[in-house]
């Protein structure tokens, strides 16, 4: 089992890089976590990256000029073992151009257990009884130097993965679940490997803005993309300069004439709002966003027999097998294969496809 001390050394060249690639070659996996600042900044960066092997921690600081071809090229040659590697996989590869080959995910492992607390700390305390503190999970990983507290929270992130790994692919493999988390480890790095493009035209429909006016709709349009200006002139992120519940309030507001705005907005920021309601107040209708029709589907009695047949089976095999339902299927996956369970196969993993649509005898 892993030290409790936590302590490694922080590598900020590429000669540094090169050495630590010494060291990772002798070893078959590799534990790897990262830090971003996406809490503080609007542009995210790659601040750290975790490694860990069983005789060496390192923090590698990523804001340095560094040359990774070499760490990339060993870590390809390893299996990366992440704790939820959909995150990390995104920011390695959009960062230093890291893409994988063999990945193990201790999270994915701990959820086709049926394990009920599945975080890093909660498995850690569980199988080694050991607390790793949780108090740097919102800090500011692009401040240097980085305090002790920070340090030992980097550490800990990977320190006992490779212990976990090897204790979670045991068990899994006791109950005959190994097939159902290769398959399911490999969706998640396929997943990772593809860019979440955000429309621009459905980006400002945040949570609320369905039941707004049409009128009142193109405002809040208005306010979050003045919102965006702010935060990306800023490097904030936007959250930080004003919440989408009070763009929502000062949407609805402005809809039915001048308002007072809230009295924490700085002056120059007030300003510039001022100028985006007065502007957006004139928006002719032929431009407001268009209502839109509601375009949930409705079942026939025959699809909706076979939903509540596949939830029953679902449900029941969840009991069974001690597993979240949602592990073995969200609702709306099975809404899809009620509605088209001839195309279950391209969407349902193979393993649940074979516990939820193969006919029983």
């Amino acid at each position: 089992m892993p030290e409790t001390q936590a302590s490694a050394s922080v590598l900020e060249a590429t000669d540094e890089i090169s050495e630590l690639c010494d060291v990772l070659r002798h070893h078959p996996e590799v534990a790897v976590d990262t830090e971003g600042d996406s809490l503080h900044c609007y542009h995210e960066k790659l601040c750290l990256i975790q490694v860990s092997v069983p005789d060496r921690d390192a923090l590698i600081d990523s804001l340095q000029p560094i040359d990774f071809t070499r760490f990339n090229e060993v870590l390809r040659s390893r299996t990366v073992v992440f704790h939820g590697c959909d995150y990390d996989l995104r920011m390695l590869r959009r960062s230093i151009g890291f893409v994988p080959v063999s990945v193990f995910d201790t999270y994915i492992a701990a959820r086709l257990l049926g394990l009920r607390e599945v975080g890093l700390a909660s498995l850690v305390k569980s199988y080694f009884g050991v607390e790793i503190p949780k108090s740097s999970q919102k800090a500011n990983w692009a401040k240097r130097p980085l305090t002790p507290a920070m340090l030992a929270y980097a550490v800990n992130d990977t320190r006992y993965l490779l212990a976990l790994a090897h204790r979670l692919t045991e068990q899994l493999q006791e109950k005959g679940r190994w097939a159902w988390y290769e398959e399911s480890c490999e969706r998640a790095v396929l997943a990772a490997a593809e860019d979440r493009e955000q429309d621009p035209e459905q980006a400002w429909k945040i949570a609320g803005s369905a039941a707004l006016a049409p009128q009142t709709q193109a405002i809040l349009r208005a306010l979050w993309h003045w919102r965006e200006v702010e935060a990306e002139q800023m490097d904030r992120p936007p959250f930080q300069i004003m919440r989408n519940e009070d763009l929502l309030v000062i949407a609805r507001k402005a809809a039915n004439g001048p308002q007072t705005l809230p009295s924490w907005l700085p002056g120059g920021r007030r300003r510039r709002l001022l100028e985006v309601l007065r502007s957006a107040s004139q928006i002719p209708e032929s431009d407001w966003p268009q209502k839109e029709r509601s375009l949930r589907y409705r079942p026939t009695s025959q699809q909706e027999k076979r939903f509540e047949a596949l939830k029953a089976r679902r449900d029941a095999l969840a009991e069974q097998l001690t597993l979240d339902p949602g592990v073995l299927a969200s609702r709306s996956v099975l809404e899809k294969a009620a509605r088209e369970p001839e195309m279950a196969g391209t969407y349902l993993m193979k393993w649940q496809w074979e516990l939820l649509m193969q006919e029983r005898e």
